[in-house]
């Protein structure tokens, strides 16, 4: 049986009112936290030693520039080369006859200037018997490698590849390695995960592959950068909620702040979104000031630890994430800029190289359906015995 989409249409309509009623709150908030942005430049290092000092209960931006700064890009150079990459998987199912997974990681080199070139690939890695499929540890113990585990995997992979493809390239040009999502490893962030697990995809896996790019711009221009459409980020929202508290230093755990939602003077811009406050202050290709993540995660990338700014291109706001040692440098972070913005104006408001890097990795519904097939298929030749649970065989057959 579908949907009964008549019986969700009146809930459709009521959230509609709700949030209509919500639009004149939202508009005075926003106006209060432009004003509030706006302030603060006279007294930056006062807020970011608050900050520094602030027991919160929310992620807060570290301010690295003035906070009210806006750029425009800066042009492309005349040749350089933009690498992209993206992935997809097929999980581990338990009601398949075989336990194994299935990564996809699609590939983008395009090459702008006197030489134009462009190279798109796709790499699938099926994993499979217990050394592929578990990440263990030196004293035999181990963490099998599915469900949100494979998840952070592939963003690990994901990194490699794109790694090994800049790596390989021969030219000396400037080149900007390209990742959807962000650097930042949320997966890991407040899990439960063995240490050994942390240390081979975060220390041995994600950052490993940031200083291989790190290690690629001593020689060449080199740098890296995520790009997060449609962010719903509230790290900069969150600075100016320590502006407001008049409380210094700042702790949300004392007794007029612990477990109240309402009545505190930061709620006065709380349920705003970074990305509203910069779509009021940035033209379309402007940045926003670089801002560094403090998510406690972070102190484990070293030189790698990844900063931020927001992006304005036509109507959306994007996020753009770069580790310190390209904030740092602004020959790399004007590249990452210009680069970027000329993505997406090329790709219609999407970097398009990750937009081409995501059709090489994208694995469909009936591409899943057709390798599980294809798998039954091989054992069986194979004179091995394939069994299914009863759920997945009930839900191959039609009984109405």
């Amino acid at each position: 049986m579908t949907l009964d989409i008549t019986q969700v249409y009146s809930q459709i309509e009521a959230m509609a009112g709700d949030l209509k009623s919500h639009q004149s709150d939202y508009a005075q908030k926003l106006e209060l936290a432009l004003t509030t942005l706006k302030s603060i430049p006279p007294q930056q290092d006062r807020l970011k030693k608050k900050i520094e000092d602030a027991r919160a209960t929310w992620l807060v931006a570290g301010l690295e520039e003035d906070v009210s700064l806006h750029r425009a890009a800066a042009p492309c150079p005349d040749d350089f080369v933009v690498a992209a990459s993206d992935g997809s998987h097929i999980d581990v199912d338990r009601h398949q006859s075989t336990r194994l997974f299935l990564l996809n990681i699609g590939l983008v080199e395009l090459q702008y200037g006197s030489k134009p070139d462009a190279e798109l690939s796709s790499l699938p890695t099926l994993y499979f018997g217990d050394e592929m499929q578990a990440i263990r540890s030196r004293d035999g113990r181990q963490a099998l490698i599915e469900g949100p585990l494979l998840g952070i995997k592939r963003e690990v992979e994901e990194c490699r590849s794109l790694a090994d493809r800049v790596c390989c390239n021969e030219t000396n040009l400037p080149v900007v390695g390209l990742v959807d999502g962000s650097l930042i490893m949320w997966g890991l962030v407040g899990k439960h995960y063995d240490d050994f697990v942390i240390e081979q995809l975060l220390d041995d896996g994600l950052i490993k592959q940031f200083g291989r790019f790190y290690e690629l711009n001593r020689k060449r221009k080199a740098a890296i950068a995520s790009y997060i459409s449609f962010p719903r980020s509230t790290d900069v929202i969150n600075s100016l909620r320590l502006q407001l508290c008049p409380r210094d230093p700042v702790d949300c755990d004392n007794e007029f702040c612990k477990g109240k939602f309402e009545g505190r003077e930061c709620d006065a811009v709380g349920g705003l979104l970074d990305r509203t406050l910069f779509s009021s202050i940035l033209a379309d290709g402007e940045r926003s000031a670089v801002f560094s993540s403090r998510s406690s995660i972070i102190e484990r990338y070293g030189v790698h630890q990844v900063c931020f700014f927001y992006l304005k291109l036509d109507e959306e706001v994007a996020r753009v994430e770069v580790p310190l040692w390209v904030a740092d440098n602004k020959e790399l972070l004007d590249l990452v800029h210009a680069v970027i913005v000329g993505q997406c104006h090329k790709g219609f408001g999407y970097p398009v190289s990750l937009s081409e890097a995501h059709e090489q990795a994208v694995v469909t519904g009936a591409d899943r359906q057709q390798f599980w097939d294809l798998v039954d298929r091989v054992m069986q030749e194979g004179s091995l015995a394939v069994q299914h649970s009863l759920k997945q065989r009930s839900k191959k057959r039609k009984w109405l």
